[in-house]
C-alpha cells in the first residue's frame, strides 16, 4: 500500500507514543450494556433444535427457527459469552455481499451472480426489517462504503471509465485524506453497527420467541443417536432431533471440516472521541465507512461516539492454526496500524487511541460460507466467511434451516450452497503456503502486478484473504 499523505509533525506523539494508554480490548465489548452471562445448562435435555454457537450464525438462526415454526423448541449453546469473539470484535460493516464482493463472486460464480446479488440486497433489506420489528437498538446506519484508491494502480481497479468514479478532488469532498487518488461510493450495499449490540440485541430477541440459552456451556462430544443426535456438554446431555453447529473458526466437532478453514488475526484499533472541529477537518459522514483496494486493505468508520475505528491491513496466520488469547496483542501490528491512521489523516496528529484488539476470521479458500450436512441429515453446518460474516449470517442461517427441512428452495439450488471449496493443505504446507501467498499480495500492492504465483491460485480456484 503506498500512502502519500505527510508525515506526522515532529511534536505530535510518535504513533507508538499514541498508543501507550490503550487498553486490550473490544471496544464494542468494553460497554455498560453487556448483559450479566446466561447460566450453564444443567441437567439432561430433550430438544427439537439444538444451535451450537452464540455468534451471529448460531443467534440468526436460534431466531428465524422460530420465526418459521413457533412450536420448534430451540436450544442455543455457546462456549463462552454471546458475542465475545467474532461476533464483538469486528468492525461492524454490515455487507450486503455473500460473495466477499463483485469481483470475487463474479470469478466465481458467473451464471449466479446476479441471483446472489439480489439475495444478498433481500438479506441487508430484511435485516433491517428485523431490527425495526424486535426494536433492537445497535446504531445502524445505512450509508454504504466508500472504496478509495491510495496508489496508482488501484485506481483502476475502481473502473474510472464506469458512471459513479470519483476523482481525487470528488472524493476528497467526502473524506478529507491526502492519500486518496479516487473512490467509488457504493450507497445501497453496507451498512454499519454497533455489531456486540446486535448480538446482544438478537439473543434477547430470540429469548422473547421460546429460545432458551445457556452460555458457558462447551460442546464436547456428539453423534447420531436413533432418530436424532446426542450432545455431551459438562453440564449434561442434550437429547436433539436436529443439530445446527455454527462453531464459526473454532475447533469443528465434525473432523472431516477442520482443514476447509484457517484461522486469521485481524487487528483493529479505536481513537479517542474526536472533537467537532477534528471531526470539521476531516468532513466525513459517520453513516458512511471506507476501505481502501489495496489486497492489505486498511477499513475504518466512525462509531456512533464519534470514535474512529481503525482495522485491518495486517493479516496473520500462525503455525498449526493456532488460536490463543497471547496472539491478540502484536505490538508490531498495532504501531503499523497507528503508523498509517496518521499518514492516512495527518490532520489528526496528536489524537490518542484508546482500544487495541484483535479476533479470529474463519478464512475458507473460496471467501464465502459454504455448508453441508452431516448424521444423515440431521445436524448442518456454515463455515468460512471470510469477514463478511455479520451480514451474510442471516442469509446462512435461512440456508441452514432450509437443508434441516429437506426442501429445495431458491436458496439451496444455489452451486455455492450445493459446492465446498479445496480445503487448504496440512501443515507445514499451509503456513509455507499462506506465507508466500501473503508476500505475492504485498508485492501486488507495491507494483499492482498480479504476479506468476497469484495467477496460479486464481487458476486453481485457491486465495487466501480476510
Amino acid at each position: 500500500m503506498t500512502f502519500r499523505g505527510a508525515p506526522v509533525p515532529a511534536t505530535q506523539p510518535t504513533p507508538s507514543a499514541s498508543l501507550r494508554a490503550s487498553k486490550l480490548q473490544p471496544l464494542w465489548l468494553d460497554s455498560p450494556q453487556r448483559p450479566t452471562p446466561r447460566p450453564p445448562l444443567v441437567g439432561d435435555q430433550p430438544v427439537d433444535l439444538l444451535v451450537v454457537g452464540g455468534g451471529f450464525t448460531g443467534l440468526w438462526t436460534a431466531l428465524r427457527a422460530r420465526e418459521r415454526n413457533p412450536k420448534r423448541s430451540v436450544l442455543l449453546i455457546e462456549r463462552d459469552r454471546i458475542a465475545e469473539h467474532a461476533s464483538g470484535r469486528n468492525g461492524g460493516f454490515c455487507e450486503a455481499s455473500l460473495t466477499h464482493g463483485e469481483s470475487n463472486g463474479r470469478t466465481r460464480w458467473p451464471a449466479e451472480y446476479e441471483q446472489l446479488d439480489r439475495l444478498g440486497l433481500q438479506n441487508l433489506h430484511e435485516i433491517e426489517q428485523t431490527l425495526t420489528r424486535y426494536g433492537i437498538d445497535c446504531g445502524f446506519v445505512r450509508g454504504g462504503v466508500l472504496k478509495v484508491a491510495t496508489s496508482e494502480h488501484q485506481v483502476g481497479y475502481l473502473e474510472p471509465d464506469r458512471e459513479g468514479f470519483l476523482d481525487a478532488k470528488a472524493v476528497r469532498q467526502m473524506v478529507d485524506s491526502p492519500t486518496y487518488l479516487g473512490g467509488r461510493h457504493e450507497k445501497d450495499h453496507a451498512a454499519l453497527v454497533d455489531p456486540a449490540r446486535l448480538a446482544w440485541g438478537l439473543a434477547a430477541s430470540a429469548e422473547s420467541l421460546g429460545v432458551t440459552i445457556a452460555e458457558g456451556t462447551e460442546l464436547t462430544a456428539i453423534r447420531r443417536r436413533g432418530t436424532g443426535v446426542e450432545v455431551t456438554t459438562p453440564g449434561g446431555v442434550i437429547h436433539a432431533g436436529q443439530v445446527v453447529l455454527a462453531t464459526n473458526v473454532f475447533k469443528n466437532p465434525l473432523r472431516r471440516l477442520r482443514n476447509y478453514v484457517v484461522p486469521v488475526y485481524d487487528y483493529v484499533l479505536a481513537t479517542e472521541p474526536l472533537s467537532s472541529e477534528q471531526l470539521q477537518a476531516i468532513r466525513w459522514d459517520p453513516s458512511i465507512g471506507l476501505a481502501d483496494s489495496a489486497n492489505h486493505f486498511q477499513y475504518y468508520r466512525i462509531t456512533s461516539d464519534n470514535r474512529i475505528l481503525w482495522g485491518g491491513y495486517d493479516a496473520i496466520y500462525h503455525f498449526g492454526r493456532a488460536i490463543r488469547p497471547d496472539l491478540e496483542d502484536r505490538d508490531r501490528t498495532y504501531t503499523k496500524l497507528a503508523e498509517h491512521f496518521f499518514a492516512t489523516f495527518p490532520q489528526l496528529a496528536g489524537i490518542r487511541f484508546t482500544h487495541r484488539w484483535a479476533g479470529v476470521i474463519d478464512t475458507s479458500t473460496r471467501f464465502n460460507a459454504f455448508y453441508g450436512s452431516a448424521h444423515r441429515g440431521r445436524t448442518v453446518y456454515a463455515l468460512g466467511f471470510t469477514g463478511l460474516g455479520v451480514g451474510a449470517s442471516r442469509f446462512a442461517a435461512d440456508v441452514l434451516l432450509d437443508l434441516l427441512g429437506a426442501v429445495r428452495t431458491e436458496r439451496t439450488r444455489l452451486e455455492m450452497v450445493r459446492k465446498k471449496p479445496l480445503p487448504f493443505p496440512p501443515e507445514p504446507l499451509a503456513y509455507a503456503g499462506i506465507g508466500l501467498t501473503q508476500l505475492a499480495m504485498s508485492r501486488e500492492d507495491r507494483t499492482g502486478n498480479r504476479g506468476l504465483w497469484l495467477r496460479l491460485l486464481d487458476k486453481l480456484g485457491l486465495g487466501f484473504d480476510s
